[in-house]
């Protein structure tokens, strides 16, 4: 594999600085990273790692995942990519007639919180696939580090608090069942370094371990589901859980200077980042500079002619108008791109997105297995829904379903609603090459976007790709930037027409990411990692 000849001295005021090994999991929890080293340690593959570093990530972020989250992988192997979604379906209740007589007839998404936007959760289920298909290490042993914390406690860190402490200040919220009784010890958000403990989690964990998953799909947690469910009026069942499998996928892809973007394919927005770079693909960004106006300006246009169509058209898989081979035709792409003006600003018509709370994990091991990781709750704490006993808590997938008549993603029983979601992955000349991801709603793709540029084009390295500052796409011609994006290039920005609003919510507004970029052989040469200094997070190595 040719070295990728990285700018090592370029970078950004951070917190983190790149971090090499030939064994590395990047979290963004520390506990997290360590339960995954931990099992990398115990002789365990990338695999085994992101397994345990997924299930501790249930407990020491609550605000952004749980047991009842979806969750989605990428997978290099050591021969090829493979896809997992494990994104839940609508309940076997659940039909645009169902919300209307709940909501009123003019309503145009099922609920936001509570029950009626709760599909299946598929995170466990991804679990136990990835674990069946390519661990190594018993799968009980994965989740002691999880279990370990959620019974000992953990010091609750700054920015997970902080986003506790918000949603614990949204009656939307605390008023769901079970959601005080789990996450607001003492009738408040915990402060910084105070000990949470949840052992009705590490009961779950448990069932989870000893039974392959089979007690949270067919067993005792089902049970407790339904019958938690039915006592709050929602529409779940244990037949629901039971009748649900994760769904393995080829991931879809799109060039890009010299390498090759992978996606998961629709039912979730992946799709979006590979348009905006097949579009910027078009413009030579290498000779811009980087942080510069003209180079900011065509990364936004594209952006925004990828989201026009990526709300248009995705859905369930099963139910597109077009496929995702039409949407990323090379000539359809070009005509795209002969639509930005480099002199001003556009709308080009996508819709208003929502925020998003999900965690994002990535693993590599010195065989070079590599996997790309991803589970979230979707709105912070998701429905805030948790089940009592259980410490299940129920990501609001289903206010991604539209109730408007003809929509692709109209709400169906048994249907996949629109995802947010969306792990990475990079390869070059079909060797791999970066496993990566960045979170936060609609910002994920623009993330994949803006990162990739800087690595790609203008030879910045993982960690001063992730510390550089971002912009969020809205609506319209509205923008938010960073703080730390130059004063010249917002003003710059401004007068060619963008709406530009400097905003502070880094956690949630801006993304987080982490990323493993593969140095060469990785027994001898090994990755380097980064890990985002928005949140609370660890590239873990050795």
């Amino acid at each position: 594999m040719t070295r990728h000849a990285f700018d090592w001295s370029a970078g950004y005021p951070s917190q983190r600085l790149p971090v090499f090994g030939r064994n590395i999991v990047s979290t963004s929890h520390p506990l997290a990273a360590q339960a995954g080293l931990r099992t990398l340690w115990q002789g365990g593959n990338a695999v085994d790692a992101a397994i345990a570093a997924a299930a501790a990530m249930t407990i020491v972020e609550p605000c952004s995942n749980g047991l009842g989250s979806d969750a989605f992988a990428i997978v290099w192997d050591g021969r090829q990519l493979q896809g997992l979604n494990a994104s839940g379906t609508a309940p076997q209740g659940w039909t645009p007639e169902y919300f209307r007589g709940r909501l009123g007839a003019d309503a145009r998404a099922p609920a936001r919180r509570g029950w009626d936007s709760v599909t299946v959760p598929g995170a466990v289920s991804a679990w136990v696939a990835l674990s069946e298909r390519f661990g190594s290490l018993p799968f009980a042993d994965l989740l002691e580090p999880a279990i370990e914390i959620a019974e000992r406690g953990y010091a609750v860190p700054w920015v997970v608090r902080q986003k506790w402490a918000m949603a614990a200040a949204l009656p939307e919220i605390t008023r769901q069942p079970g959601f005080a009784e789990a996450f607001l010890p003492h009738g408040r958000a915990p402060e910084v370094g105070e000990l949470f403990r949840f052992p009705a989690a590490a009961r779950t964990l448990r069932l989870i371990a000893q039974s392959y998953g089979e007690a949270f799909y067919r067993g005792e947690v089902a049970q407790a589901i339904e019958l938690h469910a039915r006592a709050h009026g929602g529409a779940m069942t244990a037949a629901d859980l039971a009748a649900y499998r994760p769904e393995w996928v080829a991931p879809i892809a799109k060039a890009y200077a010299g390498h090759e973007l992978h996606e998961i394919p629709p039912n979730g927005q992946g799709i979006a980042a590979l348009i905006a770079l097949g579009i910027l693909s078009h413009f030579d960004l290498a000779g811009l500079k980087p942080d510069g106006v003209e180079a900011q300006h065509l990364q936004i246009e594209a952006m925004k002619l990828a989201f026009a169509d990526t709300y248009r058209y995705v859905s369930d898989r099963r139910t597109m108008d077009v496929t995702p081979e039409q949407m990323l035709d090379e000539a359809y792409l070009a005509g795209r791109a002969r639509l930005i003006d480099r002199r001003r600003a556009q709308d080009f018509g996508a819709g208003n997105p929502v925020k998003g709370g999900t965690i994002y994990l990535t693993a590599a091991d010195e065989r070079g297995m590599m996997v790309s990781f991803i589970q979230s709750n979707y709105m912070g704490f998701g429905s805030g829904v948790v089940v009592p006993g259980y410490g299940v808590s129920l990501q609001n997938r289903g206010h991604g379903f539209s109730l408007r008549a003809g929509s692709p993603n109209l709400v169906a029983p048994g249907k996949r609603p629109f995802h947010t979601i969306i792990p990475a992955f990079l390869t070059k000349q079909g060797a791999p090459q970066m496993s990566f991801g960045v979170m936060g709603g609609n910002m994920q793709p623009q993330g994949h976007l803006q990162t990739l540029v800087r690595m790609l084009s203008f030879r910045q390295e993982p960690q001063a790709a992730c510390d550089a500052p971002r912009w969020r796409f809205n609506q319209g011609r509205s923008i938010n930037v960073e703080a730390t994006l130059p004063a010249a290039t917002r003003e710059g920005l401004r007068a060619l027409g963008h709406q530009v609003e400097d905003f502070q919510d880094s956690y949630q507004d801006f993304g987080a990411g982490q990323f493993i970029w593969r140095l060469g052989d990785p027994a001898v040469e090994g990755y380097v990692a980064a890990s985002d200094a928005r949140r609370d997070g660890l590239a873990a190595a050795y």
